[in-house]
């Protein structure tokens, strides 16, 4: 491709990303085809000769988009938003451009020194205080990982990455059963092991670990010779909102020396509102935070912002500097590489600076409170239908709801039925989960362009897909 075709399509590219963002209304959410239906259009051998872009572009219109859920519909409303404001996609734009390996700060200064100045602007509208060190990593996951394995090098004097694991005595880590699934992943992956996660009961309607529980189980640790090594605290668990007394929990940290993470990947955006930040008192005691703006802040996916008050740590954990990676002659610079776990970084911060200046604080404040106004007001529809029961109240903007018609006798199959029939008829997006064993269906307003309008759509496909449902007249 020269470069007057690469102009040409570049153009092609953004006018239909254009169209497509704004006829967006006019498409079903979830992608409506069958199960190897997309496969079975695509060539089973690569070509050998060249192809024309006008047969690629054509082909990824006729083929690919039909298979697409569309994360950017003003009604998705399942799992958690994956936001990309469109000034975040400009952006994703100029960093494709470049196509820059931003991993030292040698090899992109500006992505560097943009990344530490604009998670110090984020630090600030979340109310974190000065201390918290900011990096991003590209998910939850990895943000997750990284302070579990600090967690592991800390408690063991920082012999592990040298020595293993076998050996050593058996590291515990702590949480509640709402934490999410990276969490088990991050104990698999560091070599912990899922033996070793221990599960705290948790107690009232934010499903919060029980502290006192929490206490029994490190000294119970420690007189059985196991090495308590951290806790993993939750802000907004992925279920139905399950929030941890962050505040307890450091508490109980502080007086066994023990390391908190804690994950408030989709709900930590929320916080740069002051009035939601009751949902994390005490986060100042928190060792390690992480939070998405790929989720509810509007910043194209990926982009985890990881908050840490000892960067040392991390870096010692994770720092490896062969010669060809040193920057010599440069004093007291960044190598984000060193914060995480892969070496090679994109430049993310760029899209997280545009859609900070262009939206400005107040602009993104007032999305997440319309949301959070929105799906509470839809909750209480909801719930005051005869048919219907919530099943948990809202946490910001999440909340879950059964359909319990009278003569339906296994409602888990009934609901499970009712999610797949809405999200086949396509206006709306939702998904299920169990709360105390039984299903229910989660509903979570968070899209970036949704509306008011958006919303009663969503009750009113709810109900008439509901009331259409065998037993439900």
């Amino acid at each position: 491709m020269d470069s007057e075709a690469f102009r040409h399509w570049s153009v092609k590219a953004a006018e239909w990303g254009a169209d497509y963002r704004e006829g967006l209304r006019d498409r079903p959410v979830r992608a409506q085809t069958a199960p190897g239906e997309i496969a079975a259009a695509i060539p089973a051998s690569p070509p050998e000769e060249a192809e024309a872009m006008e047969a690629i572009f054509a082909d990824f219109e006729t083929t690919i988009v039909p298979g697409m859920t569309h994360w950017q519909h003003p009604r998705f409303f399942a799992y958690f938003p994956a936001n990309a404001a469109p000034v975040s996609v400009v952006a994703e734009y100029l960093v494709t451009a470049m196509a820059a390996q931003c991993m030292l700060w040698q090899t992109s200064p500006a992505a560097t020194e943009l990344e530490t100045r604009v998670l110090d602007w984020l630090r600030q509208a979340l109310g974190l205080p000065e201390g918290f060190a900011g990096v991003i990593q590209d998910s939850a996951s990895s943000a997750t990982l990284s302070a579990v394995l600090v967690m592991r090098e800390r408690a063991l004097d920082w012999t592990g990455n040298g020595q293993g694991l076998p050996g050593q005595k058996r590291l515990r880590v702590y949480s509640s059963d709402q934490v999410h699934t990276s969490i088990d992943r991050a104990i698999w992956v560091s070599g912990i092991g899922q033996e070793n996660l221990v599960r705290i009961e948790t107690e009232g309607p934010s499903r919060r670990m029980n502290a006192k529980a929490l206490e029994r189980a490190i000294e119970a640790d420690r007189a059985a010779g196991h090495l308590p090594a951290g806790i993993v605290a939750c802000v907004g668990g992925t279920s139905v909102g399950g929030t941890d007394d962050v505040a307890a929990v450091c508490a109980v940290a502080k007086r066994h020396r023990l390391y908190v993470h804690v994950d408030a990947a989709w709900a930590g955006s929320a916080m740069i509102c002051p009035e939601f930040r009751t949902l994390w008192t005490g986060i100042e005691g928190a060792d390690s935070i992480v939070l998405n703006p790929h989720k509810w802040l509007g910043a194209q996916f990926d982009c985890s912002t990881h908050y840490v008050r000892d960067p040392d740590s991390l870096v010692k954990t994770l720092a490896i500097q062969p010669e060809f990676l040193k920057t010599h002659g440069r004093d007291g610079i960044i190598n984000y590489s060193e914060w995480t776990i892969p070496l090679g970084r994109r430049f993310r911060a760029l899209k997280l600076w545009f859609l900070m200046r262009a939206h400005g604080l107040e602009g993104l404040r007032g999305m997440i409170r319309n949301h959070v106004a929105w799906a509470q007001a839809l909750a209480l529809r909801i719930g005051a239908e005869a048919d219907f029961e919530l099943v948990s109240e809202p946490m910001l903007s999440l909340f879950s709801f059964r359909h319990c018609p009278k003569d339906v006798a296994d409602l888990d199959r009934h609901n499970i039925d009712l999610v797949n029939r809405i999200n086949d008829l396509g206006r709306i997006y939702l998904t299920q989960t169990r709360v105390d064993g039984a299903v229910a269906i989660r509903f979570q307003a968070g899209q970036f362009d949704a509306t008011e309008a958006d919303l009663a759509e969503a009750f009113d496909a709810i109900l008439s897909a509901a009331r259409s449902m065998p037993g439900s007249a």
